[in-house]
């Protein structure tokens, strides 16, 4: 029997808890939104406060539309969750302060050192460099299915790696591929060992798991375990989560620290006041379109698997935490199709999704329903490059404690919850609209 490495203590859940986990559908929230088109000056206090790591979570009260919460999100505060009347947000005091100014209700949350004995230390996870141990473990021991690539290098010079998980690995073969990118957002530390769990898992089930060897002998599976290394370290490695979301690159002419990598994608960048302008901002989309370095590591290689004028990633996912949650595109209109996507390309996107969220118990929705988010990842993938695009956002649900650091007894659960879900999407990589009755229209014979 094969056996899954474990971290600190960590233990599996027994199959009741996760049936129950599975069967609860959160309101949710979403990591990767948070829009603003502040114009206001630039903030160095709360800039000072976040790299000390002063920033904190706050409940804020009558909070319960869509618009509402973009009009919120404006301001330039992260959304970390979504309640049926409240919202949760990053924030410094000095943008706490702002918000109580502006007639906001703010309840502070407590940080994560202020919780229970249960909450997670920064050992509970996998760090950059044990992660990249663990890869590397993986591939020496699965050599005919992982294969190991670096894209490319952070704004610190830390490497961005993929791994290429096939059968024929060793071989770039005629078959659709699905890519898996994780840690955008460096306080997500969950979405790593998402990406830890699915090299193991699919790797060593090859053979004997009827679904997974079926989908590497047919498909090629692409997996960036962690898309902001240097945002990472700085969260995790001191010892004390810092509550650090974007990448650690010093902005020009500002006191400020870093871009939201998901918020710095070229398409429709900072078009519809879905990201700020704000160098101290949460969601600072950065001073031009797809500037920072790690967005390009990223760009290059989906761009690179372009063949013979033919994109040859088919499907993918972007993991995020938290809110248990299944996001794609649009996220800068409301609008349900857009130019560039039309209402069967929706409504493929809404089939698979709403199939996966059935699998894992996470609510499935057009990204803009929690509000307008601009120069995201899904955007571009779909638009520019016709992938079908999701983010997951991970445990936890809306009113949980553990919020983006849940204990490390947590984290074989909450991956294997997504098992099910990544293998619909390889099944329905090779044609996405078979999902809705239109294979024969859209993928030929």
């Amino acid at each position: 029997m094969r056996m899954r490495t474990t971290k600190r203590g960590r233990r599996k859940a027994s199959a009741a808890a996760i049936l129950a986990l599975a069967l609860a559908v959160p309101l949710g929230a979403q990591a990767i939104a948070s829009p603003s088109d502040s114009t206001g000056s630039d903030r160095p206090a709360a800039t000072a406060e976040q790299d000390a790591g002063k920033a904190r979570q706050y409940e804020v009260a009558d909070i319960g539309t869509a618009p509402e919460r973009t009009r919120l999100a404006r301001t330039g505060v992260a959304i970390d969750e979504v309640g049926k009347d409240t919202v949760v947000i990053t924030a410094g005091k000095a943008e706490a302060a702002e918000l109580r100014d502006k007639g906001y209700e703010l309840t502070a949350r407590p940080a994560p050192g202020e919780r229970s004995a249960k909450a997670a230390a920064p050992g509970d996870y996998h760090s950059y460099d044990e992660m990249n141990t663990a890869v590397d473990g993986f591939v020496e021991q699965y050599p005919d299915l992982l294969k190991k690539e670096v894209i490319g290098t952070s704004h610190e010079g830390r490497d961005i790696i993929a791994v290429k998980l096939s059968a024929d690995v060793a071989e770039d073969r005629d078959k659709p591929e699905v890519l898996f990118t994780h840690n955008m957002h460096a306080r997500e530390h969950l979405t790593v060992e998402m990406a830890l769990y699915t090299l193991e898992e699919f790797a060593g089930g090859y053979g004997t798991d009827e679904r997974v060897t079926k989908m590497l002998d047919e498909r090629e599976l692409w997996i960036i375990p962690s898309v902001n290394p240097d945002g990472k370290v700085f969260d995790q490695d001191s010892g004390e989560f810092k509550m650090w979301r974007k990448n650690r690159e010093p902005n020009e002419g500002s006191s400020a620290v870093g871009t939201d990598l998901n918020r710095n994608w070229p398409y429709e960048w900072g078009c519809c006041g879905g990201s700020s302008d704000n160098p101290s901002s949460e969601t600072y989309r950065g001073p031009s379109a797809g500037s920072a370095k790690e967005t390009k590591v990223v760009q290059d290689f989906v761009l690179s698997r372009v063949v013979g004028g033919e994109q040859q990633i088919t499907a993918h996912i972007d993991f995020h935490t938290y809110g248990e949650l299944i996001l794609w595109p649009y996220g800068f209109t409301y609008d349900e199709t857009a130019p560039g996507l039309s209402q069967d390309d929706r409504d493929a996107h809404a089939a698979v999704g709403t199939t996966m969220a059935d699998s894992n118990g996470y609510t499935a929705e057009q990204s803009s329903e929690l509000y307008i988010t601009d120069g995201t990842i899904n955007d571009w993938m779909w638009a520019d490059q016709g992938i079908f695009s999701y983010t997951f956002e991970m445990y936890p649900g809306s009113g949980s404690p553990d919020g983006f650091y849940p204990p490390g007894s947590v984290i074989d659960r909450e991956t294997s919850r997504n098992k099910d879900a990544q293998l619909i999407l390889l099944e329905n990589a090779d044609c996405m609209y078979r999902s809705i009755g239109k294979e024969a229209e859209y993928c030929g014979s």
